[in-house]
């Protein structure tokens, strides 16, 4: 699978990913859409920093520990209702970002009971950490 790491702004990173996460959410536009939750399918890649990420003595305070992907997930979904996969990609990124190490992420959502026939329909986001 072709990554980013070939992009030189993250030849020094490693990338953490997490892979078709099915969850329930409560989102939507439409009056149909806001009185229960619909199946979401999320895949995210996290770029951490060589030097946030590289463990020397094989211990996990050594490295960004995954946890806080599903955390940052977890959280913007408890938040509660969510009008548009482009804001919940958004806010996903925006919180991962904030965290020491990430220089990358690419955040994807898909609604995957929307159309018959369609596996899935959805939105994708790619950010950098701006520079400082």
């Amino acid at each position: 699978m072709a990554t980013l790491l070939s992009d030189p702004r993250l030849m020094h990173c490693r990338r953490i990913f997490l892979r078709d996460w099915t969850l329930d959410a409560n989102i939507g536009v439409y009056l149909a859409e806001r009185h229960g939750t619909q199946r979401l399918v999320l895949n995210l890649d996290v770029y951490i920093a060589l030097s946030a990420s590289t463990p020397r003595r094989d211990d996990v305070r050594e490295i960004v520990d995954y946890d806080f992907v599903r955390t940052v997930v977890e959280q913007r979904i408890a938040r509660g209702h969510i009008n548009l996969q482009e804001t919940l990609v958004d806010d996903i990124a925006t919180e991962l970002l904030r965290q020491a190490g990430v220089e990358a992420v690419r955040v994807s959502s898909e609604k995957t009971e929307i159309y018959a026939g369609v596996a899935g329909i959805g939105v994708e986001v790619l950010r950098f950490r701006e520079a400082r």
